[in-house]
């Protein structure tokens, strides 16, 4: 399978160029496959291990020229400690090493995983998810570096398993490769870039996929009274718009499941202007809305059996003269009243709409609402979990459980009767604010007002999760497309017949 410019691919054989990565376990030197390859030195491998001391603790690496027979191959060893540390999460992180070491020097790598299919991972489906870390590492968002983008680095052609499996399993893989690196470029393009139009415009590539897209746009947000949502865009010269992707591939006539997106294409914080000092970072608070978009790519790419619509609204929040103003009322569409205290707590303005409008348009069996929704929950959460908010406990669980099998972690906050008595207004029926503690709680309390006939609903706040301020083991600096595994895996878990 190829994503981008890289292919990945399963093989029973070693190849005969390149560089060859064999993951070993802490003090397990003779057991990781190396025999065939040491006899064939003559035993110097083992040697070269012994001088170096090295012991294959994780963080290890040791690189070695290789055998007769393997003269242009280049092989290292890549310590990842002892197997009873390892964790499932750990073949993602694996697969992404091993790109690491490999770009910039190889056009081709192998990894060769035997050992640790029998003794780290033997329930885990290795081989898929080496490939999986290793896409995810590849990525490079480097569109605008136009003098500055390096020009020595070999390019990375091939990353090989070596691996008797059925390379079926890939096709899945690139399935999701894809839809994360659609949220990651959706995340990493500038604002002037990607503006509500634009973006918009950008999801309709999804038809080529069998998706059914359909965007409104304000005069037809006007007529359905989506005073909330048009309330944030309303001071920005770009005009806003709302975007359905509908992937009907389960049972006809079955109720979809709706995964809902905040895309605020950038946030001033707008009269309530946010401080000067990283407001640049404001072009990612569309994530979760990006989420959305690579998890629809990702499902109809692979052909999903389960009926998945999503839905994204799309505004930038600025401070033009026309802008809406802290105490200004407004109506959403469901007919509740808001009084906008803070003009930089817009995102749940924004969902609020698109929740009514997603209930009344496709009934959905379930609700899931991705939001940077709040500072407050990394000071909770940090960057480790994405916050997750509820009004039903089964689907609680069936997210907790997709985030383990996915590896993106979530973390259940409390959402009661008391967050929701906080947003009480005197002059409207709510406000858009709380008070200051407990406000990632509040601001679910305030998006599940909009829930409507009791309707299983999700919000999960990732506002820690969308970037990563250094490289990851699969995960470069910069967008994650956090969300996108997630929702792939709730839905072939628990939507797909």
């Amino acid at each position: 399978m190829k994503v981008n410019s890289m292919k990945t691919r399963f093989s029973s054989s070693l190849p005969s160029r390149g560089m060859i990565v064999i993951p070993v376990l802490e003090n397990k030197m003779k057991d990781e496959g190396l025999s065939g390859l040491d006899e064939k030195s003559d035993g110097a491998i083992l040697r070269a291990v012994a001088a170096a001391g090295f012991k294959g603790k994780s963080g290890e690496s040791l690189t070695i020229a290789g055998p007769a027979g393997f003269e242009e191959v280049v092989l290292v060893l890549m310590g990842v400690g002892k197997a009873d540390a390892l964790e499932d999460e750990d073949a993602l992180n694996i697969g992404g090493k091993a790109l690491a070491l490999a770009k910039g020097k190889a056009t081709e790598v192998a990894v060769m995983p035997a050992a640790l299919e029998e003794e780290a991972f033997a329930k885990t489906d290795l081989a898929p998810q080496l490939c999986l870390g290793a896409l995810l590492r590849a990525y490079d968002f480097d569109k605008y570096k136009k003098k500055t983008a390096p020009k020595d680095q070999t390019p990375l052609e091939t990353f090989t398993v070596i691996t008797d499996a059925d390379e079926k399993a890939l096709e899945d893989v690139s399935a999701i490769a894809e839809g994360v690196y659609l949220a990651r470029d959706l995340v990493s393009e500038p604002p002037n870039v990607l503006f509500p139009e634009s973006y918009a415009t950008r999801c309709q590539a999804l038809e080529k996929l069998g998706v059914e897209v359909k965007i409104l746009d304000e005069a037809e947000m006007t007529k359905l009274g989506m005073g909330s949502l048009l309330g944030v865009g309303q001071g920005s010269i770009r005009e806003s718009r709302l975007v359905t992707m509908n992937w009907q591939g389960g049972q006809k006539g079955e109720a979809p499941i709706a995964l809902i997106g905040k895309g605020v294409t950038f946030d001033t914080g707008g009269i309530s202007l946010k401080p000067g000092a990283g407001m640049e970072d404001m072009k990612f608070d569309m994530g979760g809305s990006a989420a959305v978009v690579g998890a629809m790519h990702a499902l109809a790419a692979r052909k999903a059996k389960a009926n998945v619509v999503g839905l994204v609204g799309l505004v930038e929040n600025m401070p033009g003269g026309n802008a809406q103003r802290p105490s200004d009322v407004v109506t959403s569409m469901s007919g509740q009243t808001i009084e906008i205290l803070n003009t930089d707590a817009e995102g749940r303005l924004v969902l609020a709409d698109v929740l009514t409008y997603a209930q009344k348009e496709f009934s959905p069996k379930a609700m899931v609402d991705l939001a940077t929704l709040t500072g407050a929950i990394m000071i909770s959460l940090a960057h480790e979990f994405g916050g997750l908010f509820s009004n039903n406990k089964d689907l609680s669980q069936e997210l907790l459980q997709a985030a383990t099998t996915s590896h993106e972690k979530l973390w259940e906050m409390p959402l009661t009767k008391t967050h929701d008595e906080m947003i009480k207004s005197p002059i409207a029926d709510m406000k858009n604010i709380g008070p200051r503690w407990g406000g990632s709680s509040t601001a679910a309390a305030f998006i599940g007002r909009f829930v409507e006939n009791e309707t299983p609903w999700a919000h999960l706040d990732i506002a820690g999760m969308a970037w990563a301020e250094k490289d990851l083991d699969y995960c470069p600096k910069g967008a994650t497309g956090y969300g996108v595994r997630l929702l792939d895996e709730l839905v072939r878990s628990r939507y797909e017949g």
